[in-house]
């Protein structure tokens, strides 16, 4: 008998592809891939590379990649550019210059991806880790979440699947078992900004000095992230929608207490039911067919969801 339990519908739920994650006509690349989750994140670690690691790998990335392979929202259409840039087995690690070039949303989600074709229950998470910097602030980021039979939900970053990566971080964890006091989901994250233990101005894309990406705003914009992801909605980082989404200065009591009541749900240990029912009944909450990308490289525009 394994030491955990997850209940049936639970676990078929989340071993299912999603719009986002399927890989389509794409899919008969998956069949000589391992079913190890940690061989997983490495393979899919050598398919891709972040947009900021260009001076890390010592490449110079060009301009229309940083532009638009981020943009990319599905799986498939994200394997269509990583064969066409190389068709070799998704298993034989790219040279820099063949890879996909994305951020941690995409890692995250043909980890996933991986995973869930090989029957393992996963999903995205969206919230803040504090291994990227030096000075307490913690960044936004995305990583997966999968079912091991012994030890229940785990925390996996794609991201520092290569050695490289995670030396240069000095990170001194297991990529495959990220502590939860390292990477703080969206609703735990709010919880520590309402009761005083944390600084909402430590959350967020960027430190206050560079710009107004932080604070509860932000949070709050990783929480219906968070949530969409929970219901299998893997959207891009940028896509917004909802209540809360006018900045720090329109934060109001009722749009706390929205959040407040959000991230009871969006946490550590999801309630599977709440996370369903609160995202099918909640509009402020809940994805819409078109939503406004904020797209950081091509721009803002409105964009319909398959």
């Amino acid at each position: 008998m394994p030491s955990v339990y997850l209940a049936p519908d639970v676990a078929a739920f989340y071993a299912a592809q999603s719009a986002f994650s399927a890989p389509g006509s794409l899919a008969p690349l998956y069949a000589d891939l391992p079913d190890d989750p940690s061989q997983l994140a490495r393979t899919a670690r050598d398919l891709m590379v972040h947009r900021l690691e260009g001076n890390l790998f010592c490449h110079v990335i060009p301009q229309d990649r940083l532009h638009n392979d981020a943009e990319t929202r599905y799986l498939d259409a994200i394997l269509g550019i990583i064969v066409e840039r190389n068709d070799a087995p998704l298993t034989q690690r790219r040279a820099v210059g063949d890879r996909f070039v994305g951020v941690c949303r995409d890692l995250a989600l043909l980890h996933c991806s991986f995973l869930r074709q090989a029957g393992i229950p996963a999903r995205l998470r969206s919230g803040f880790a504090d291994y990227f910097s030096s000075d307490g602030f913690h960044g936004d980021h995305v990583v997966t979440e999968y079912w091991d039979k012994e030890r229940g939900w785990l925390l996996a970053d794609p991201q520092l699947a290569d050695p490289l990566v995670s030396d240069t971080f000095k990170v001194d964890f297991d990529p495959m078992d990220v502590p939860r006091d390292r990477f703080l989901v969206a609703g735990k994250a709010w919880q520590a900004i309402r009761t005083g233990e944390a600084d909402p101005k430590t959350f967020g894309l960027h430190s206050p000095e560079e710009g107004p990406m932080f604070g509860e705003w932000f949070v709050a914009h990783d929480i219906r992230i968070d949530l969409a992801a929970l219901n299998k909605v893997e959207t891009l980082l940028w896509d917004t929608w909802g209540t809360g989404t006018g900045g720090n200065r329109e934060m109001t009591d009722a749009i706390r207490e929205l959040y407040d009541q959000a991230s009871l749900v969006v946490r550590d240990d999801v309630p599977f039911v709440a996370a369903r029912k609160l995202f099918a009944e909640r509009e402020e909450l809940r994805t819409p067919k078109a939503v406004l990308s904020l797209a950081p490289f091509n721009g803002p525009r409105e964009v319909t969801l398959r």
